[in-house]
């Protein structure tokens, strides 16, 4: 296949982060399909989350995406009729065995949205929030801060914490939604989106973040911003949608590699049209 070259020049500085390769496999998808119904929404993924490195899920719109990072939380247990067909394991424990608790999964795998959903709270308790449902009550200030540090958001804040959380800018919001993830101390932070309602300068504060966040936590991200995971993630998963011979669409896992091979070498010609824009 011919190399991607040309990709480089639509990613700033083609700044993608480097994979660590000793980086131990925390959860490993094994022929995962998901199913609403009897539709087949994804079928067939198979692809490693790897410790302390970010992983961005890419690719068109139905997809499927955002399906199996829900998958990674069980958080489409939520939706009614939603299973799953395959294995998705989490330091070698099957996620969706009978014995698995899924609140407890949703503990060690925290989510941040597409739209920053901070609660009608002060800034203070949307922090604190996760923390009382989850009975730790010791040192609340001092975890509170530690949250809203870890978050880049402490500075801007700390003189008031008592303001209602919905009087943030929507890229603070966001940021405030990272730290109420974050201060239960999860292993795992899925991210769907996070930076599609932000603009641009909030979108840089959120990426640099996620580096920062890397060093502490596991990222899954999904975006719809090709240049943004060539800049943050450091293995890259392209998904597309299938039409089957009934005419239904099923997302299907295309290629998964470290980010700098999907987007200068790619071995699927889906992804390199995808990457360059010949479809999608």
């Amino acid at each position: 296949m011919t190399s991607v070259t040309s990709i480089s020049t639509l990613i700033p500085g083609n700044a993608s982060a480097m994979p660590t390769s000793s980086a131990r496999t925390v959860m490993q998808l094994t022929d995962v399909s998901v199913f609403y119904g009897a539709y087949e929404a994804v079928r067939g993924t198979t692809m490693p989350i790897r410790e302390h490195q970010i992983t961005a899920m890419i690719g068109p719109s139905g997809c499927g995406k955002s399906t199996v990072l829900r998958s990674l939380n069980r958080m489409n247990d939520l939706i009614n009729g939603a299973r799953i067909q395959g294995t998705i394991t989490f330091h070698d424990q099957d996620l969706y065995a009978p014995n698995v608790d899924p609140i407890q999964v949703r503990r060690r795998i925290g989510m941040v949205f597409q739209k920053p959903n901070p609660f009608p709270k002060s800034i203070y308790e949307n922090v604190a929030y996760g923390l009382r449902i989850n009975g730790i009550k010791d040192n609340l200030d001092g975890r509170v801060e530690k949250a809203l540090r870890d978050a880049a958001l402490w500075d801007e804040v700390k003189g008031k914490l008592n303001t209602s959380g919905l009087a943030l800018s929507g890229g603070q919001q966001q940021r405030l939604c990272i730290a109420r993830a974050i201060a239960v101390q999860p292993e795992v932070i899925l991210m769907d989106e996070p930076c599609s309602a932000l603009d641009p300068i909030a979108t840089g504060k959120i990426e640099d973040l996620m580096h920062e966040l890397s060093r502490t936590f596991t990222i899954v991200i999904v975006t719809h911003n090709m240049q943004q995971a060539a800049r943050v993630s450091h293995y890259t998963a392209f998904f597309t949608a299938e039409v089957d011979d009934k005419q239904v669409r099923h997302g299907r896992l295309v290629e998964f590699n470290d980010t700098g091979r999907i987007f200068t070498n790619p071995n699927d010609k889906r992804t390199e049209d995808y990457i360059t824009g010949r479809f999608g």
